[in-house]
């Protein structure tokens, strides 16, 4: 369960969504609006929300003395830095985004509704980066780099596709045959077009849920005369 720690100078300001914030030195300012995260006040906030992220998001400033801030990842897995400029932007899975300074656009940049078997029907919503700055992500298990040439792509479970570059073509393949869509666990696969990069994670936070569920305490029911 990785930490994000970041050890601000006097003024410097970064962005989080609510309750993310682990630990901070005393001092910090805090502004909390749906206009952080990028242009657009509260159309902009809905937007995100409408993309998995949350309406509100909260600046926090360092005092005079400057100070440290950490944040938890709410899964085992990895941090990822990102360096974004106008160039380079990214898509990241819904849930992902961690923190950033105050020029990245965080913003809904693809949503598709798919079958009943990938997520329980709720589809595959990324969020796009974009803008001037750094960002924070958070990303489930093991991480892979992948890199597709022109012409070249890549089936994958919607799970796994943790984070690609921005402009890169996504589509989605059904699984063939009639006992693979019955029996398998989804009816569909994101098929990744290069020329691009893309990162895969290796634990979705579904599978883990279904790893957990066995071992939590079961409500009992009760009888009466």
């Amino acid at each position: 369960m990785p930490v994000l720690e970041l050890a601000l100078d006097a003024g410097e300001r970064v962005i989080a969504e609510g309750g993310d914030v682990a630990w901070l030195t005393p001092g910090f300012g805090m502004d909390t609006s749906s206009a952080h995260g990028g242009a657009g006040g509260f159309m902009g906030g809905l937007k995100r929300a409408l993309g998995g992220g949350q309406l509100f998001l909260t600046e926090y400033t360092a005092p005079a003395a400057g100070g440290r801030i950490t944040f938890a990842a709410s899964l085992p897995g990895t941090i990822r830095e990102l360096t974004i400029d106008p160039a380079v932007s990214f898509m990241v899975q819904s849930g992902s985004y961690m923190v950033s300074t105050g020029g990245v656009d965080v913003s809904v940049g693809f949503q598709r509704r798919l079958g009943a078997g990938i997520f329980g029907g709720a589809g595959v919503v990324f969020q796009a980066l974009s803008g001037s700055g750094t960002a924070w992500i958070q990303l489930a298990g093991e991480l892979s780099e992948i890199e597709l040439a022109a012409g070249e792509s890549l089936l994958i479970h919607p799970g796994h596709l943790a984070m690609y570059k921005a402009g890169m073509e996504l589509e989605f393949a059904t699984v063939k045959g009639v006992k693979n869509k019955v029996f398998g666990d989804s009816l569909f696969l994101a098929q990744m077009h290069g020329p691009g990069t893309i990162w895969l994670q290796s634990m979705t936070p579904a599978a883990l849920a279904a790893a957990i569920q066995p071992y939590l305490p079961r409500q009992q029911s009760t009888t009466r005369d």
